[in-house]
């Protein structure tokens, strides 16, 4: 894999390479079972369902799905409880059951007046409340200026604590230093452990440049100590370019980003990379990853420019373009693990934000996963 990231053009440190791998890749397969759309505007107990960004099969059997409502268009950040009903055969239904509220360190809803949060990962603790990420809002006026944060709450929404993200995330200028203005925690995953780790989606500008065309870009694991709530280690791995460019006249380049992470039983993780190019649509990688001995801890490293660096490893498990077996993807940023299938395979779920636009739809997936490890 060194070759490969080399052949991106990543020149912010010197890689060196990751040595042997035991990778759940070589034996992962997805097999997709079917697929469910709820359309844009779709409305539940007064408000617009939508923005799910992220997805996690509670402890009861019922999915927890984060919107990314911001606050600001009328309407408070929140959480969905979700029946989906899937099986071998296919997808057949998503019920809406229930919503609930985010609250503040005071214990009131977040604002629906004026952007505050930016929702984006959500993952069940062992200890059954739930981590949420907010990649926060950079902007120049100072009243909405919001860092990102990683944080603790109870299933009902009710704040517990917050985690000590480390301050070369926070935003400063959007232009020299610290993180790009939307490019922090979309991923959050959690270990049976109760380690936590999150991902930003693309290199804080002290790491070197974001995704392009030509050249990949650094992005930093952390792990989190569940107890203390402080980091513990921090990794890099090496996003590829960007694999389609947006059709002429594009309002806005094409990106790339990690937006989601899961846990696997072998210890490793599984990335989901979500690309998208304007007028040509969007391209998803299932990606599996993990921690080795080798793996170069920059815990402390304000910088990863002129570093030399033994990367994480990145081995593909699955990559779909624009379409996918007759399936046109969309915003995929959310991921799950998934009931066991009744012949017994693990499931997994995908499901796309549609950022509240009329031209796309939450659309989930789902995949039955045969060849996980299980120690």
């Amino acid at each position: 894999m060194f070759w490969s990231w080399m052949r991106h053009g990543l020149a912010a440190g010197v890689i060196s390479g990751v040595g042997c791998w035991a990778s759940a890749a070589d034996a992962l397969s997805l097999r997709l079972i079917g697929s469910y759309e709820i359309p844009t505007g779709t409305m539940f107990e007064g408000a617009e369902f939508g923005g799910i960004s992220a997805i996690d099969l509670g402890p009861d059997g019922v999915f927890y799905a984060l919107s990314d409502d911001r606050g600001g268009e009328g309407r408070t950040p929140r959480f969905y409880m979700l029946d989906l009903d899937y099986d071998g055969g296919g997808f057949h239904d998503v019920k809406i059951a229930g919503v609930r509220h985010m609250r503040d360190l005071g214990g009131e809803h977040f604002p629906s007046e004026k952007r505050s949060v930016d929702p984006e990962g959500l993952r069940f603790a062992p200890s059954g409340n739930l981590y949420w990420s907010s990649e926060g809002n950079f902007s120049d006026a100072a009243d909405e200026f919001v860092q990102p944060f990683l944080r603790e709450m109870t299933p009902e929404g009710a704040y517990v604590r917050d985690l000590a993200v480390p301050g070369l995330f926070n935003y400063f200028d959007n232009a020299t230093a610290g993180a790009r203005s939307n490019k922090v925690f979309e991923a959050l995953a959690v270990e049976e452990s109760g380690a936590i780790w999150i991902v930003n989606e693309d290199a804080i500008f002290e790491d070197g440049p974001a995704a392009s065309l030509e050249a990949g870009s650094l992005v930093r694991f952390t792990r989190f100590d569940a107890e203390t709530g402080r980091a513990d280690g921090q990794f890099v791995y090496a996003l590829p370019a960007i694999p389609l460019d947006a059709k002429e006249g594009a309002p806005f380049a094409p990106d790339n980003g990690v937006a989601e992470l899961l846990t696997l039983p072998n210890g490793g993780l599984l990335a989901l990379e979500r690309a998208f190019a304007w007028g040509r649509g969007n391209t998803i990688r299932l990606v599996s990853t993990g921690i080795l001995n080798s793996a170069t801890d920059v815990t402390g490293q304000q910088s990863l420019v002129d570093l030399e660096l033994t990367m994480m490893p990145r081995e593909l498990v699955l990559e779909m373009g624009p379409e996918f077996e007759g399936v046109t993807l969309d915003n995929m940023e959310a991921m799950s693990w998934g009931p066991d299938l009744p012949n017994g395979n693990r499931s997994l779920v995908l499901v796309s934000d549609n950022n509240f636009n009329d031209s796309q739809r939450t659309l989930f997936m789902a995949f039955e996963v045969t060849g996980l490890a299980e120690d």
